[in-house]
């Protein structure tokens, strides 16, 4: 998934401007008896557009798809290091917490894992 600036003229797309992707990644499908689990992947946003809302609108739109697969559960992994504070700032308005390592992640102290079930009806932050 991405986010794009379109650029103000009428051209045909060559001034348009990437600000953000994200990736939806199944783990687990969803069955008639269990709910299936994804994993949010490659979380990015360029540089100069950061803390604009690109990002939070790709995890809304990832967040909705999640929904609508029937997923009980969205893990994501992030590093650990100061520079991504505000990514997991965002992830816990989202109401994503702290987990242990999920799929084939191992401990990692350069990692952080978090997690949120997919229940709940709304999916907007929680500011």
């Amino acid at each position: 998934m991405t986010a794009w600036r379109r650029a103000p003229s009428d051209s045909l797309g060559d001034d348009d401007e990437l600000l953000a992707m994200g990736a939806l990644k199944e783990l687990a499908p969803t069955t008639a008896t269990a709910g299936g689990h994804g994993e949010l992947k490659s979380m990015r946003t360029r540089a100069r557009h950061l803390r604009q809302g690109a990002a939070q609108a790709i995890l809304t739109k990832l967040l909705a798809i999640a929904r609508q697969r029937g997923y009980a559960r969205v893990s994501l992994e992030t590093g650990s290091t100061p520079a991504f504070e505000p990514a997991m700032a965002m992830y816990r308005r989202f109401g994503f917490v702290e987990c242990g390592p999920f799929a084939d992640y191992r401990e990692d102290p350069f990692s952080r894992y978090l997690g949120r079930g997919c229940r709940r009806k709304i999916w907007r932050s929680r500011r």
